[in-house]
């Protein structure tokens, strides 16, 4: 289809030159969701299909044995890796539009809004409920978030990391805490009252409480323990308006400005959470599984996870769920076994390849739990299974509307750094959030 904008500026003739040559350029099109029809392999070719993610090399490895493995049980395709370690949005986007993106490929929850606008990817609905590895209702309700739209399916979890406090069992018990965070939120007294209570008194004893990263999965997960709402249902940003939301904002504020917390941003250069706590520096940080792989290697390290505490009486609240999404390029000339790797790598079944042995994920669908408790490390990893069934990924009042997230975690840093006043913060925060969203919507 021409663009509307593009159309008014074509010269009559060119215009119609243009118009004419679409029908052409359809029929030579990929099916895949698409308008063309898909390519038929000859008799004895094998079919040459590629995918693309991000990755450490830890995983990038985990992923090539998948991929080795998949080629060797599927003789008639052969599935090739093109790893992106850097600046991967864009440069997916940049081959979208140039013609030369992987049949196959991961998005993250704020590009897939774009992939699904822009229709560079295939709705994947007719797909699960066909001869699928997957179906809809394997995957947690929670994790969908941006890659569903209108009860149409754009992209699948690949897994999750839902968002947990670790904690340094050492440190809190030099700081004379007698009763572990984990023992507390069994008896339902983990709440934002008990964690007070230690951040105090690790502060006390010369370390650090916790430190707060400046990203949606952590402030919105201390929203939510407060029983607080982010976006109305018009999709219309209210952190600055809902009682229980800046309520829990002053929990952070206060915390931070008496030092029981510390914002990451205001720490040494090159001097993170995770290397403070396996320093022995801070008693709690925010993270999914991803951090099992580093603190596993250092065996002096006692460490444990916990959900956020609540502030609802609740023994548990819905948490930040980060998540990413395998989607089909709308192109490839071979949707049916470009899919079939998709819902292969996804498959419970997938998962468990990908994720057992320490993996540094969570799976995204039901039936894989095991890899998350193999071992017992650590000792209630079962949390994150919890948190998962009960969390949410990123809103797509947010995800979807390119740059939103920025101006809400550009403000917060602002906040922290210059030491600024906190409802002047979220009254200014609301009018440049909405104002986002309404721009948005206007140019759509």
């Amino acid at each position: 289809m021409i663009d509307m904008k593009l159309k008014a500026k074509l010269p009559l003739a060119l215009l119609m030159t243009t118009m004419a040559l679409v029908p052409l350029m359809q029929a030579c099109s990929n099916d895949g969701g698409g308008s063309g029809k898909a390519a038929a392999p000859k008799a004895g070719e094998k079919i040459k299909l590629k995918w693309s993610t991000w990755g450490n090399p830890g995983e990038l490895g985990r992923f090539q044995e998948f991929t080795k493995d998949y080629n060797s049980k599927h003789p008639n395709v052969e599935f090739e890796l093109i790893p992106i370690p850097s600046d991967y949005e864009q440069k997916i986007l940049t081959q979208l539009s140039g013609g030369t993106a992987p049949d196959v490929f991961y998005s993250g929850d704020s590009t897939i809004s774009k992939l699904i606008e822009n229709q560079t990817v295939s709705e994947l609905t007719p797909y699960l409920k066909g001869d699928s590895k997957i179906k809809e209702e394997n995957v947690f309700k929670g994790l969908w978030g941006a890659a569903r739209k209108n009860e149409k399916v754009y992209g699948i979890p690949v897994d999750c990391n839902p968002v947990v406090l670790w904690y340094n069992k050492k440190l809190l018990q030099d700081a004379g805490v007698s009763v572990m965070p984990a023992d507390l939120y069994e008896k339902g007294e983990w709440n934002w009252n008990t964690f007070k209570g230690m951040l105090e008194k690790l502060r006390a004893n010369g370390k650090h409480g916790f430190v707060l990263e400046n990203s949606w999965l952590r402030y919105y997960s201390f929203v939510t323990a407060n029983g607080g709402t982010l976006y109305n249902d018009k999709g219309e940003f209210v952190q600055d308006k809902d009682p229980k939301t800046v309520e829990a904002y002053k929990f952070l504020y206060d915390n931070v400005q008496n030092k029981n917390m510390t914002f990451a941003g205001t720490l040494p250069k090159g001097q993170g959470g995770d290397a403070m706590f396996m320093s022995n520096q801070v008693g709690f940080v925010s993270a999914g599984r991803w951090y099992l792989p580093i603190f596993k290697q250092s065996k002096d390290l006692q460490f444990d996870i916990v959900p956020f505490p609540t502030n609802t009486g609740k023994k548990i609240e819905p948490a930040g769920v980060a998540t990413a999404y395998m989607v089909l390029n709308k192109n490839t000339k071979y949707p049916k076994e470009a899919y079939q790797f998709l819902s292969e790598f996804v498959s419970k079944e997938g998962q468990i390849f990908r994720l057992q042995g320490g993996g540094n994920a969570v799976p995204s669908v039901e039936g894989a739990d095991q890899v998350v408790l193999e071992g017992n490390l650590p000792e209630h990893a079962k949390y994150f299974l919890d948190v998962r069934s009960n969390g949410y990924a990123l809103t797509p009042f947010e995800a979807g509307v390119p740059g939103l997230s920025k101006v809400i975690t550009d403000e917060m840093e602002a906040l922290w750094l210059k030491d600024g006043k906190l409802d002047e913060t979220l009254k200014t925060l609301g009018v440049k959030a909405n104002q986002k969203i309404a721009e948005y919507k206007a140019g759509k």
